[in-house]
């Protein structure tokens, strides 16, 4: 996001192996998701956050990911969307995926052209390595920012929301297309205004998100979460 920082030049390396993962094939597969991540701080160091739109193999918006991270850099804010964006195609599927973003330095040292030399990122690149590991299909391309407008607006967002606190959870709309995840079925809407309290089951998954087993809630209902113990 930040010219100085996300588009720095140095730590270029000639790897052994141009690519840390398998070298994508040259055409996806049918089904695959497009996720367009964006992350930045203001000052770098400063309140940073990322932002994922992420769109099916035809281009319809499944879901916008965004965290506001506390105080951090932009490469520490872009390393978390493509993670944000890498557990969304193993959680919500299909195992494939291509991510586009606009730091070239992002791009280069997962594709192993640069070396990452800085300790946090490394242990971020350890982990986009492992996430990445578990996909049938990967790629990644370098765009110019005016390209990922909208990736960059969602993380803009997270800033703006999360500035004064230490931290934030990830927020997920997966509303945009009328609050049906690609290959999920149809949830039913929940009943609303009986005015009595109403019970849900679901699971809590990677990120604390708590995802509702067939049923739906009305954006801006007051919810009270209890956890059951013991398995089912």
């Amino acid at each position: 996001m930040s010219p100085s920082s996300s588009r720095s030049t140095r730590g270029l390396a000639a790897p052994e192996t141009p690519y840390l993962f398998r070298p994508p094939r040259e055409n996806p597969p049918p089904n695959h998701l497009i996720a367009y991540s964006d992350g930045g701080a203001r000052g770098n160091p400063g309140p940073a956050g990322y932002g994922v739109l992420v769109k099916d193999q035809s281009g319809h918006k499944l879901a916008a990911l965004s965290q506001y991270l506390g105080h951090q850099t932009n490469n520490f804010a872009e390393y978390q969307g493509l993670i944000a964006a890498l557990e969304y195609a193993l959680e919500a599927g299909p195992k494939a995926i291509k991510v586009v973003s606009d730091s070239e330095l992002l791009v280069r040292q997962i594709k192993g052209i640069y070396k990452v030399k800085n300790l946090t990122l490394q242990e971020l690149h350890g982990r986009a390595k492992e996430l990445i590991a578990q996909l049938d299909w990967f790629s990644i391309q370098h765009v110019l920012r005016d390209s990922n407008r909208e990736a960059d607006e969602l993380a803009n967002a997270a800033m703006d929301q999360g500035r004064g606190r230490a931290g934030g959870e990830r927020m997920i709309d997966r509303g945009i297309r009328n609050g049906i995840v690609a290959g999920a079925s149809p949830a039913p809407p929940a009943a609303t205004g009986s005015g009595e309290p109403q019970e849900f089951e679901g699971t809590v998954t990677r990120g604390g998100l708590i995802r509702l087993h067939h049923s739906e809630l009305p954006e801006g209902a007051r919810v009270e979460v209890r956890l059951k113990n013991g398995k089912k």
